[in-house]
């Protein structure tokens, strides 16, 4: 009876302090907030939930969206300029990253250009939500001949690595990569089967850091509603002071 009336626990109330590692909030570059205005809006809505930190992370895709150093960083400071005009944003601190699409073009970068990083050598990358690399073992050893350690973003999205023993996972982390999570898969915003998978990896302590891949106000109203069962409660909390640590 008494489990009736137990207070929820809220994602929300242990965000204070981190840096959202993981978001597409810069101005019409890629798929996220279209314009200044979208990413002001954003930013107000992340403020509210006690969030000041970002680390913007836009697509490198090369066939849908051929960010470079230089359009990201132009974005940036067209963003910061408007931040600074605006009071209720004073105490927002954004930096530039990239959010790097895994592919034949990806490899031509690690050749030709230095790469954006999260911090440190760390470089987040994601993959095809419909099939991995058939040279995913040369990128990822390619990366890190190069000097970097790689972050697979929403590593639970990536429906051809769901298997009851978590072995493609434990072979990504044995190949040195480091896992970033989608605080929306804490929800079946992306499918029951994406939020179960984050669920287990969450719970065999294979999650490293977590992140909210915010593209639009939708997203982060969704965030705002995410509850914490006793399950994963823990291990998320875990998580959440790792990123805090690091970033």
């Amino acid at each position: 009876m008494l489990s009736i009336f137990q207070k929820k626990e809220y994602l929300i109330d242990y965000l204070n302090d981190i840096t959202d590692i993981h978001n597409h909030i810069l101005p019409g570059i890629d798929d996220g907030a279209a314009n200044i205005e979208d990413s002001l809006n954003l930013l107000l809505k992340f403020k509210e939930m006690g969030i000041h930190n970002f680390i913007a992370t836009p697509h490198i895709m090369n066939d849908y969206y051929p960010n470079t150093p230089q359009t990201i960083n132009a974005a940036l400071e067209k963003l910061r300029e408007k931040i600074a005009q605006n009071p209720e944003l004073k105490d927002i601190r954004i930096r530039a990253a990239a959010e790097y699409m895994m592919d034949q073009s990806f490899m031509e970068l690690l050749e030709s250009e230095k790469l954006l990083t999260l911090k440190d050598n760390l470089v987040l990358v994601e993959m095809s939500y419909f099939q991995a690399p058939i040279n995913l073992n040369e990128i990822l050893f390619q990366l890190q001949t190069k000097g970097y350690k790689p972050v697979l973003a929403h590593p639970e999205r990536y429906a051809f690595y769901h298997t009851k023993d978590l072995r493609k996972y434990e072979e990504l982390k044995d190949r040195g990569c480091l896992l970033q999570l989608n605080t929306l898969s804490l929800t079946p915003h992306y499918g029951t089967n994406m939020q179960q998978t984050a669920f287990r990896l969450l719970e065999t302590g294979m999650i490293d850091f977590i992140g909210s891949d915010t593209h639009r106000v939708k997203h982060l109203e969704k965030l705002a509603g995410i509850t914490l069962n006793k399950k994963i409660i823990d291990p998320v909390k875990k998580v959440l002071a790792k990123t805090k640590a690091y970033f």
